[in-house]
């Protein structure tokens, strides 16, 4: 009982300095598409209606490893306050807040779009599989988050990503690991004119100016 009272006491302690230091972290903090912030900007003006792109910051991303079905799964699940997907191409939770997305039999993404990442992210997952196999990892520096949006969105996708991103096969709430020309990514049909493209983030340069080259033919002067 001494023991269990001195974790959670520690656990206390790190999560206030995990507060104390995020202010100071947003201060020096720039993201792997900042610089081409303006160039999205001038590209969605006039893209109107039918197509606009900026990067999603720093959202919360983390990596899970669990076996569906047992004790690790479950103690994430409940940890997460969602269920972890099934299969290829499911996507659990809020697709405006926390979600997951299905990498592997025992791999998974946590996606939190609704706030931006602190130090001590995986803290209380991490707390729940204590004793048990599993991970919990912080990947949200790993990849940048890129909005794709608009009536000619996907159009703009069928270009470069090597699926079939029809409705029939690809409709709302499903997301896979794709290319996007010669990037490995995750695409994401967030809504119904919405995707939202994961690169990693040395790559998030290349992609987001491949991504404007796509949107060049829909943009009025």
């Amino acid at each position: 009982m001494a023991e269990t009272t001195h974790t959670t006491e520690q656990r206390q302690t790190q999560l206030r300095n995990v507060e104390s230091s995020a202010e100071a972290l947003d201060t020096l903090r720039v993201s792997p598409g900042a610089h081409l912030a303006e160039e999205m900007a001038t590209a969605t003006r006039a893209g109107r209606d039918e197509v606009g792109l900026r990067e999603r910051a720093f959202a919360v991303q983390l990596g899970l490893r669990a076996t569906p079905g047992t004790a690790s799964a479950e103690a994430l699940e409940s940890a997460l306050g969602i269920t972890l997907p099934g299969q290829i191409g499911e996507v659990t939770g809020d697709e405006a807040g926390l979600h997951a997305f299905w990498l592997g039999p025992d791999e998974f993404l946590a996606v939190d779009v609704s706030r931006r990442q602190q130090p001590g992210e995986t803290l209380i997952a991490e707390a729940s599989l204590e004793g048990l196999p599993g991970q919990a990892v912080d990947l949200s520096a790993n990849r940048t988050i890129l909005e794709l949006s608009g009536s000619k969105a996907r159009e703009v996708l069928e270009k470069s990503v090597r699926a079939d991103l029809h409705l029939r096969a690809f409709g709302v709430g499903t997301a896979i690991s794709a290319q996007l020309g010669p990037v490995p990514v995750i695409v994401h049909h967030s809504s119904a004119l919405e995707y939202r493209i994961y690169p990693r983030a040395s790559f998030a340069d290349f992609t987001i100016r491949w991504l404007l080259d796509g949107m060049a033919e829909f943009l009025t002067d």
